[in-house]
């Protein structure tokens, strides 16, 4: 089964964007390279860190914002459940969440999952496109959003609407230049609809 086998985002300062990983201990999971590649307001992505119980979301965005992410949505319950939005040193943005609305132990710091959200035009084509490379969909509502299967251990890929996706994020879907982010795929290379690009992975 086809799913990211490697992230990379392209930052201005590697090793403030490490030290900012291993504040929230995903260093092993996402690379960083330097890179000033142009790129101005919403990048079309956002990484999302599942995680278990509302106390663990509390102490990652605590990290985070230690380690010199701004917030971008404050931490609070909703429906879904609970969780906040930051913006990484190098303008990545991060959303830490859980389903649960209680605690049930203490706080592992442990994340359940890494989600990568493209922002994309058209869900459905976007979906097609990635059902050819050989991903398999796992969850669909129809022209809103997709999830796709991963291996273990790998980051999950979901498509969202880019304006929806900034909305969730809390900015503006205004955005141009470089996404400064790079998927490994075992496959080789290529470039999605939406000019997400994947290089063959290390």
């Amino acid at each position: 089964m086809a799913s990211i086998a490697s992230l990379t985002l392209d930052v201005p300062d590697p090793a403030i964007a490490e030290a900012f990983h291993s504040a929230l201990g995903i260093g092993s999971q996402v690379s960083v390279r330097a890179s000033d590649a142009p790129t101005a307001g919403f990048r079309g992505f956002t990484l999302s860190l599942v995680v278990s119980q509302p106390k663990t979301v509390d102490g990652l965005i605590d990290a985070a914002l230690g380690a010199g992410a701004t917030s971008l949505k404050a931490v609070a319950k909703s429906f879904w459940g609970y969780g906040g939005v930051v913006q990484g040193p190098d303008g990545t943005i991060w959303k830490v969440a859980t389903s649960a609305k209680k605690n049930t132990g203490p706080d592992s710091r442990d994340i359940d999952d890494i989600v990568l959200l493209l922002g994309v035009t058209d869900v459905k084509a976007s979906k097609r496109f990635y059902v050819e490379r050989g991903l398999v969909v796992k969850r669909s509502f129809g022209s809103k959003y997709a999830e796709f299967d991963a291996l273990p251990g790998h980051i999950k890929l979901a498509l969202y609407g880019r304006r929806a996706l900034a909305k969730d994020a809390g900015v503006s879907p205004e955005g141009s230049g470089s996404h400064r982010i790079v998927l490994g795929a075992d496959d080789g290379s290529f470039t999605d609809p939406d000019g997400f690009t994947w290089e063959t992975a290390a």
